[in-house]
């Protein structure tokens, strides 16, 4: 039987058939790398419990890793939705590896500044208008006062949110699905089931807003980091979509962009082509992935 991962609690999968019932599955053996998002072929061991037979071909993988471990977020999205807010601050840091990590997937990204209804959000404002100049799309969102400003960005969509604890991800879930208080739902279910619920990812349909059946929200656990080590230094490169025009114009073919002679990226900062605050970002990532590789 073929079905969708529509939640995932450590090493146990909510698998929805066809009928929309769910299926409580398991892995054969200790392969345990499904995501909420995957296709799959199960086989039943009871009425309402099966283990995964086969994930069949995903069209993207948004992930992240360390040397030591790699976690898949979500798959077979087209939107990451960044979540920021106003309060407490965000770290710009992350929104960058979040931004790379989407550009090397291949999926469209859409920043949320969420909360902007308080105090005073200038300096966020400010802070990303730099990414709306790059041409990344930026939502200011007040997601407790008015949900519908984001509906127009999810629809035909399946997407995923990503972002640090306290954010604002649990409000935005329960102001677009009100009826289904889905937050105290997965964190129940996560603690019968013995699982912390920071490991907990869920996807929702987002059907309830007069939406077509494609469109799908993948609610994910706070970040506090995001390590990028599957990419390679092509791959830093390119996802800073910026640089693409001066990549290969440098003098020497395996230039690192920080003190290297005739270097195009460092030439287009100077004259205000590229973000200085990119390109340091840039650098403090690209020295990471040197010392990891």
């Amino acid at each position: 039987m073929q079905g969708l991962v529509v939640a995932a609690y450590g090493k146990r999968y909510q698998v929805e058939l066809a009928d929309r019932s769910l299926i409580s599955c398991v892995t054969r053996g200790k392969k345990t790398d499904l995501a909420c998002g995957d296709n799959v072929i199960i086989q039943l061991t009871d009425k309402a419990e099966g283990v995964v037979e086969k994930c069949l071909e995903r069209k993207t993988i948004l992930y992240r890793s360390s040397t030591i471990k790699s976690k898949i977020i979500a798959t077979n999205v087209t939107q990451v939705i960044i979540v920021l807010a106003t309060q407490p601050s965000f770290y710009e840091a992350l929104l960058n590896r979040c931004l790379v990590a989407a550009e090397a997937a291949n999926i469209n990204p859409l920043i949320v500044l969420n909360k902007c209804d308080l105090a005073d959000a200038s300096d966020a404002k400010t802070k990303l208008a730099l990414y709306q100049d790059l041409g990344y799309q930026v939502l200011h969102l007040s997601a407790k006062q008015d949900i519908k400003t984001l509906w127009p960005y999810l629809k035909g969509h399946q997407s995923v949110l990503v972002g640090q604890s306290g954010m604002g991800k649990s409000t935005i879930i329960n102001a677009l699905l009100p009826d289904q208080n889905v937050r105290t739902q997965v964190m129940s279910e996560a603690l019968d089931s013995g699982k912390h619920t920071t490991t907990a990812a869920h996807l929702y349909h987002l059907n309830a807003l007069d939406f077509n059946d494609n469109s799908s929200l993948i609610d994910s656990p706070g970040l506090q980091e995001f390590g990028l080590n599957h990419l390679s230094q092509t791959d830093l490169e390119l996802a800073h979509i910026e640089f693409r025009p001066y990549l290969g114009k440098c003098r020497f073919n395996n230039c690192k962009h920080t003190h290297e002679p005739d270097c195009a990226v460092t030439l287009a900062t100077n004259s205000g082509k590229i973000s200085a605050t990119r390109l340091a970002l840039y650098q403090a990532l690209s020295q990471e992935l040197s010392y990891q590789h």
